[in-house]
C-alpha cells in the first residue's frame, strides 16, 4: 500500500493510547522541578513540552480526543489537549469549563496561547474573565489579552485600548498569578505598535500612582521595558 494510502487509512489515536504513552515519559525529577517554579503537581507526570508537541503532531487536530484528554485530569494530558483542540469547534461554554478547571499557571497559559486566542470568542472571554474571582480564571483573562496582542492579525487598536482600562482596574489584585498576567498584558499591548505603546506607557504611569504595592510593581516593570523600546524607536 502506498505511504499516502497508509496515512489516510490510519485510525485516529485513542486517548487511552496517548495517556499510556505519557506514562512512559513520566519523570519524577521533572515533577520536583515543576514544583520549584510554582507549578501545581497534582496529577503531573513531568513530561517535557517538546514531547507533548511531538505527540500533538501525531494526533493532529481532534476535537473529540482533546475533550477526552482534558477530562482525564492528567496535567500533561490537559496541556496536550490545548495543542490538538480545534478552536473553531470550541464553544463559549467549553472555554468557561476549561478555565474553571485551571489549577496551575502553566496549563492556563498554554491554553490561552495554544488555543483560546484563536477562538472567535477570544476577545469576549478576555473581557469576561478579567473580572472573575478565581485566581487562574482571572489570570486567563490577562494571559489572553497578551496572546491577542502578540498575534499579527487585524484586531482594531480600539479593542486593546479597552483592555488597558481593564488592566488598570485589576492592578491592585496582589495575587501573584494575577498581577504577573496583568503586567504581561500591559507590556504585550505596548509592544503591538507605536500608538499602543504610547497609550500603554500612559496607562502604566496612571497605574503607578495607585496606592497599591501590586500596582506599583506592575507599572514600574512595564515602564522599564516600554520606555526602553520607545527610546530605541526614536
Amino acid at each position: 500500500m502506498p505511504a499516502s494510502s497508509q496515512r489516510n487509512s490510519r485510525q485516529p489515536l485513542r486517548s487511552s493510547e496517548l495517556l499510556a504513552e505519557l506514562q512512559t515519559h513520566a519523570n519524577p525529577a521533572n515533577v520536583a522541578g515543576m514544583a520549584r517554579y510554582g507549578i501545581a503537581t497534582d496529577g503531573a507526570l513531568g513530561v517535557p513540552i517538546p514531547i507533548l508537541r511531538a505527540l500533538a503532531k501525531r494526533a493532529g487536530t481532534d476535537h473529540r480526543l482533546a475533550g477526552e484528554l482534558w477530562a482525564s485530569g492528567v496535567h500533561e494530558a490537559r496541556i496536550l489537549s490545548t495543542m490538538i483542540e480545534d478552536p473553531a469547534r470550541m464553544t463559549s461554554a467549553q472555554m468557561d469549563r476549561w478555565a474553571r478547571d485551571f489549577d496551575s499557571w502553566d496549563v492556563c497559559d498554554q491554553a490561552c496561547q495554544n488555543l483560546f486566542r484563536r477562538s472567535p470568542f477570544a476577545c469576549a472571554k478576555a473581557v469576561q474573565w478579567s473580572s472573575a474571582s478565581p485566581e487562574f480564571v482571572r489570570r486567563a483573562g490577562f494571559a489572553l489579552m497578551a496572546g491577542l496582542a502578540s498575534q499579527r492579525n487585524q484586531i482594531d487598536d480600539a479593542r486593546f485600548e479597552a483592555f488597558l482600562k481593564l488592566i488598570a482596574a485589576a492592578a491592585t489584585d496582589d495575587r501573584n498569578m494575577v498581577k504577573k498576567a496583568v503586567n504581561w498584558a500591559l507590556r504585550g499591548i505596548g509592544k503591538r505598535n507605536a500608538r499602543l505603546r504610547g497609550m500603554a506607557i500612559a496607562a502604566a504611569e496612571r497605574i503607578d500612582r495607585i496606592d497599591s504595592r501590586s500596582a506599583r510593581w506592575i507599572a514600574k516593570d512595564a515602564l522599564r521595558e516600554l520606555r526602553a523600546k520607545a527610546a530605541a524607536a526614536s
